[in-house]
């Protein structure tokens, strides 16, 4: 998980609010099964977009302060943040191809 950035109530804003780059923000806890399926798809797609996008995981049991701004209610919730507003949101458990549909729109191409 090294291109994964813990995030938490104390460095959201940091980490997320004031990204240069898109963010994908994975709400998430470790007692949630879905949560535990999406993980490597949220792996790899932190992999295949590294420098283009930013993928924090939020834990939403030790930050409810996030959660609660944000209206979390079901996990996964996979939020993408781009200048410093949630611009999509996706819950559930969803293929890497879905997810990759709602990213691409976000983020910009390396030519």
């Amino acid at each position: 998980m090294a291109n994964i950035v813990q995030g938490t109530d104390f460095n959201f804003n940091e980490e997320v609010l004031n990204s240069e780059t898109p963010v994908l923000v994975d709400f998430w806890a470790p007692w949630c099964a879905p949560c535990r399926i999406i993980a490597p798809v949220v792996e790899e797609i932190a992999n295949e977009y590294e420098g283009r996008l930013k993928v924090v995981k939020v834990n939403t049991d030790e930050n409810y302060g996030v959660a609660s701004k944000y209206g979390i209610m079901s996990i996964p919730t996979l939020g993408i943040f781009k200048a410093g507003q949630m611009v999509d949101s996706i819950i559930g458990a969803v293929p890497k191809q879905v997810l990759i549909q709602r990213i691409q729109p976000h983020i910009q191409s390396i030519n």
